[in-house]
C-alpha cells in the first residue's frame, strides 16, 4: 500500500483511515511512524498482539508535520501510562524544587543574621540547612533529568510540533541550573575557607538561580495554558516568537503562584521539623530560631498567595472558562452565580455543597450580575473531569486558609507576650503544617493540569494526540516507580543520618553521632 498526502495540508481522519486500511485485519494494531528522509517519504509499521507479522505502509507526506502521524497509533493504555508516569515524576520532583527555591534564601539569611548578631544558633542552623540543601539538590538533579527525558519520550508529538515555540524557557532553565550547581558547590565547600561576608555573597547566586529555575519551568507550563508566539497555518506552526511564547498572559500569575508556594512549602516544612523537636521538650534557642525563622517567612507569604490565587482564578474566567467551570462544578452559564464550598459532582449536579449566594459572580467580576460561563457551552469531549479538579481546588484553598490562621495565631501571641502561644496545640498544628503545605501544593497542580484536560496545549493539541504510540509504556512506568521508591528511601535515610549528626561545616565528612 502506498499513500500520498497533499503538501501543506493537515492530515485528516480520512487520511488516517487510508493509512490504517492496511492494518484493518488487526484491530489492536499500533502505528509506529518513521520521520521522512531527504526524499520526503517514510513509513508506518503496524504492530501489536494477535497477528503474525508487521505490515508496513509507505507514506509520503511532503511538507506535512510528522507529529500528526503519531496520533494515529495512540491507545488509551498508552495515554494512562504516560500521564501516570508524568504525574508521578512531577509530583515527586516539585517537592524538591520547592525546597530548592526557598531553602537557599532561608539558609543564606540565617548565616548572614548569625554573623551580623554574633548569635551561634543562626550559624548552626545555616550549616545544617546547607547540608540538607546539598542532598536535596543532588536528588532533585536526578528527578529533573528524568523529567527532561520524559518530555521527549512520552510526548513526542508535543515536542515535535511546538518545541520550537516553548523550548526557550527550558533552555534558560538549563543555564539557571548550572549557575545554581556551580555556586552551590562553592557555597558548600568554602565554609571556614572564605571570609564570612564573601561566603554569604557566594550563596546569593544560588538563591537567584533557584527562583529563576522555577520561573522558567512554570513559564513553559503557563504557555500550555495560554499558547502564544506562533501562527498555525494549514496545521503547521509558523512565525514563531519564543519570547512572546514565554511571556504569555498566564506567565506572571502562574510563576508568582508557584514561587510563593515554594516558600510556603520550604518554610512550613522546615518549621514542622523543629515543632516536633519542641514538642519533645527541646526548647533551647537553637530549636526556637529553627522554628520561628522559616515559619514566619511562610506565614508572611501565605496571605499574598491567596491574593495571587484569587487573581489567577479571575484570569481563568476569560482565558480558560471551561477549567473554572470544572473547578466550581458549574453546569449552567448565568449571572448571580453562587460559590460552592465542598460538595461532590454527581449525575451532572454539584451536591452536598454549601452555596454562598452571588459569591462566584462577585469574585469574577466584582458585581453580582457578572456572567460566568458554565459547562453547558463546552462540548462534552472538551470538559475536564469535574470531581478531581473540584475536590483538589477545595483542598488547596482550605489548607491555604488554615495556614493563614496558624500564622495569625502566632502573630497575636507575639503581639501580646512576645512569645509563642503557650498551648501545645499550636506546636501540634505547626508540626502538621509541612505536610499540609505539600498537600496544598500537589492539589494545586492537580487543579492546574487536570483542569486543562483534554488539552495538552489549550485548544490546539489534545493530550491523547501528543502521547507516544510506541508499545511498552507501562514497563517504563513500573521502572520509574521503582526508581522513585529507591530515591525516597535513600533521601529519608540520609536526612535521618544528618539529623543525628553534630553540626559541622558542610564540606566536612560524617561526624560522630550525637543527639542535639
Amino acid at each position: 500500500m502506498h499513500a500520498v498526502l497533499a503538501r501543506d495540508r493537515v492530515i485528516t481522519a480520512e487520511d488516517r483511515q487510508r493509512m490504517l486500511a492496511g492494518a484493518a485485519a488487526w484491530p489492536n494494531g499500533r502505528a509506529i511512524c518513521r520521520p521522512p528522509g531527504p526524499a520526503g517519504s517514510g513509513w508506518c509499521a503496524w504492530s501489536g498482539s494477535g497477528y503474525p507479522r508487521r505490515k508496513r505502509t509507505v507514506v509520503t507526506w511532503p511538507g506535512v508535520a510528522v507529529a500528526d502521524l503519531f496520533a494515529a497509533g495512540a491507545s488509551p493504555a498508552d495515554l494512562v501510562a504516560a500521564r501516570t508516569q508524568m504525574a508521578l515524576s512531577l509530583g515527586w520532583h516539585i517537592i524538591l524544587a520547592c525546597f530548592g527555591v526557598g531553602m537557599p534564601v532561608l539558609t543564606v539569611f540565617a548565616e548572614w543574621r548569625g554573623y551580623r548578631t554574633g548569635e551561634e544558633a543562626y550559624v548552626r542552623l545555616a550549616r545544617r540547612w546547607a547540608k540538607v540543601m546539598g542532598v536535596l539538590f543532588a536528588v532533585g538533579a536526578v528527578s529533573g533529568t528524568i523529567l527532561t527525558f520524559e518530555m521527549g519520550l512520552l510526548w513526542p508529538a508535543l515536542m515535535a510540533t511546538y518545541g520550537q515555540v516553548f523550548g526557550l524557557p527550558f533552555a534558560l532553565e538549563g543555564f539557571a541550573f548550572f549557575i545554581e550547581a556551580i555556586f552551590l558547590g562553592i557555597y558548600l565547600y568554602s565554609w571556614d575557607r572564605l571570609p564570612p561576608r564573601l561566603h554569604v555573597i557566594t550563596g546569593l547566586p544560588v538563591c537567584i538561580a533557584g527562583v529563576a529555575s522555577a520561573f522558567f519551568v512554570v513559564a513553559a507550563n503557563a504557555w500550555m495554558n495560554a499558547p502564544r508566539g506562533f501562527d498555525l497555518v494549514g496545521g503547521r506552526v509558523t512565525n514563531v516568537h519564543p519570547w512572546r511564547g514565554m511571556f504569555n498572559p498566564a506567565t506572571p500569575l502562574q510563576t508568582a503562584h508557584m514561587i510563593l508556594a515554594a516558600f510556603m512549602v520550604a518554610g512550613f516544612g522546615i518549621a514542622s521539623v523543629y515543632a516536633v523537636g519542641m514538642l519533645r521538650g527541646r526548647r533551647d534557642r537553637y530549636h526556637r530560631v529553627g522554628f520561628l525563622l522559616p515559619f514566619v517567612v511562610a506565614a508572611a507569604v501565605a496571605p499574598f498567595q491567596v491574593l495571587v490565587g484569587d487573581t489567577l482564578a479571575r484570569h481563568l474566567a476569560t482565558a480558560q472558562p471551561a477549567k473554572l467551570a470544572g473547578i466550581e462544578g458549574l453546569n449552567q452559564t448565568g449571572s448571580h452565580v453562587p460559590l460552592s464550598v465542598g460538595g461532590v459532582y454527581i449525575d451532572g449536579q454539584m451536591r452536598y455543597a454549601v452555596r454562598i449566594p452571588d459569591a462566584l459572580s462577585l469574585l469574577v467580576g466584582y458585581r453580582p450580575s457578572t456572567v460566568v460561563q458554565g459547562l453547558d457551552v463546552v462540548p462534552p469531549g472538551d470538559r475536564p473531569p469535574i470531581n478531581p479538579v473540584h475536590l483538589s481546588f477545595q483542598a488547596m484553598v482550605a489548607i491555604g486558609f488554615a495556614l493563614i490562621l496558624l500564622g495569625v495565631w502566632l502573630a497575636l501571641a507575639w503581639w501580646r507576650r512576645r512569645d509563642l502561644p503557650r498551648t501545645k496545640w499550636f506546636l501540634r498544628f505547626s508540626a502538621l503544617s509541612g505536610i499540609a503545605s505539600v498537600v496544598a501544593l500537589e492539589t494545586g497542580w492537580v487543579t492546574t493540569e487536570v483542569g486543562r484536560q483534554p488539552w495538552v496545549v489549550w485548544h490546539h493539541q489534545r493530550t491523547a494526540d501528543a502521547v507516544n504510540p510506541a508499545p511498552g509504556l507501562w514497563g517504563g512506568l513500573i521502572a520509574v516507580v521503582a526508581v522513585y521508591l529507591i530515591m525516597t528511601v535513600a533521601v529519608v535515610y540520609v536526612l535521618n543520618r544528618l539529623r543525628s549528626q553534630r553540626v559541622t561545616a558542610p564540606q566536612e565528612g560524617w561526624a560522630e553521632e550525637y543527639v542535639p
